[in-house]
């Protein structure tokens, strides 16, 4: 069995000093290890060492540096076994510095353990040879090819750093000239959305003007033979004339809710910290008219504060209470549930569950289309314009909101938003 090695090995990367130490001790060998040249010969100094194994480029002292003091020591160290591992330093001069200061074998990196060890036991073996060859050497040669090799290294990283900052300056170039196209994309669709938003503002005002100005005159017109021809029509000509009036009230509705769903898109945002329990106690307060002679039992947890516009998450909050009043009008008992659930870290999840008629969860994605109805107009009231305007809201929050129910059990709506 060979003898257990005592081996100090040198390198200023971690890294390398756990790969190697791993590798030694899986061969048996005692294992010390240090980060430069001058820590090395501290640990020398107070220890015995059968051997060494250093890294050349290392701050505070190098591979080179640590071999010459080494050597020209005048304790029982000078003569030990010593290996320059380097992937840095590979040239003929290189080498022949190695030589010089009096390194026993100059091994470049990754190299397998069993190999490192075979150096050192060959070095370990013409110790006597080393101490006979060593004090012929010229210092001033030595030094001129230490320079040498500093210099040479110094050229090459000198070569590296430019070569690294032409491929910068290059990068650098390539992203100003993306940032360039950028901007000017940016440019184009700011200019078609400014476009798109006036085309949307005329729409608005023609549907606004041009639209409601027939329905008004209708109105009127149909209200003036109501009150001059009343007397000379039968019950089916009064019904159908109510019909023609109902008619333009809802197609006026339909008009208005449309131009606030438009608007919504438009209306600049004002962000801050909302408080969402003022808000509800405002949305019922409003439902007052809606909530006559009706038993409603109210269920609210306290609800967190949010970031965003409270104009706009008052109308999401009116037109969610509202439709809870509105499909629990069938029930003796209506009860109304506004809370919080688990979401991500950064937000907030509100739901306002009821006891309502309900309907097809499978169809739940329709109910944010505009105009979109999940029951008759002669059942429940609407334009069908409301949830697809809170969506929109939601959206521009940075939330999303979605709906879950079944038939004749009632509804839950919920919806996200950033944390205050």
């Amino acid at each position: 069995m060979q003898d257990v090695l005592r081996i100090l090995i040198a390198d200023d990367s971690p890294r390398n000093l756990k790969l190697l130490r791993a590798g030694l001790e899986a061969e048996g060998h005692h294992v010390v290890d240090a980060s430069n040249g001058v820590e090395a010969l501290a640990i020398l100094d107070q220890e015995p060492i059968d051997a060494v194994i250093s890294d050349i480029l290392m701050p505070s002292m190098d591979g080179f540096q640590l071999t010459r003091e080494i050597r020209r020591s005048t304790k029982s160290y000078s003569e030990i076994a010593l290996i320059l591992y380097t992937a840095t330093y590979d040239s003929p001069a290189d080498r022949a510095l190695a030589d010089a200061v009096g390194a026993d074998a100059y091994i470049l990196k990754p190299a397998p353990s069993a190999i490192l060890i075979a150096a050192l036991r060959d070095a370990l073996g013409r110790a006597p040879r080393r101490r006979m060859a060593a004090p012929g050497a010229d210092e001033v040669n030595v030094l001129e090819q230490y320079n040498a090799a500093l210099v040479h290294k110094l050229e090459s990283r000198n070569a590296e750093v430019q070569e690294s900052l032409a491929e910068l300056q290059s990068a650098h170039e390539h992203i100003v000239e993306l940032n360039r196209l950028l901007e000017s994309r940016v440019a184009q669709r700011t200019a078609a959305l400014d476009t798109a938003n006036r085309e949307l503002e005329a729409f608005s005002f023609s549907v606004s003007h041009d639209l409601q100005a027939p329905l008004r005159r209708i109105d009127g017109f149909v209200g003036l033979l109501k009150e001059s021809a009343s007397s000379q029509l039968d019950d089916d000509n009064m019904r159908m004339l109510t019909h023609v009036i109902e008619a333009s009230a809802q197609m006026t509705q339909l008009i208005q809710a449309l131009l606030a769903f438009a608007r919504t898109s438009r209306t600049e945002m004002h962000f801050g910290d909302v408080d969402l329990n003022i808000l509800v106690d405002r949305a019922i307060g409003e439902l007052h008219s809606d909530m006559r002679d009706r038993t409603i039992e109210w269920r609210r947890n306290t609800l967190p504060k949010v970031h965003g516009d409270p104009i706009l998450l008052h109308q999401v909050l009116a037109n969610l209470l509202s439709n809870a009043v509105k499909y629990t009008r069938t029930r003796d008992q209506a009860v109304i549930e506004i809370g919080t659930r688990e979401g991500r870290n950064d937000e907030v999840v509100i739901f306002i569950r009821d006891n309502g008629v309900g309907f097809d969860s499978r169809f739940a994605g329709k109910l944010f289309g505009v105009f979109q109805r999940m029951h008759r107009a002669d059942e429940f009231e609407g334009t069908g314009i409301g949830l697809a305007n809170a969506q929109r809201i939601i959206t521009r929050h940075g939330g999303t909101i979605w709906a879950d129910a079944a038939p004749d059990s009632g509804a839950a709506f919920y919806f996200s938003l950033p944390r205050s």
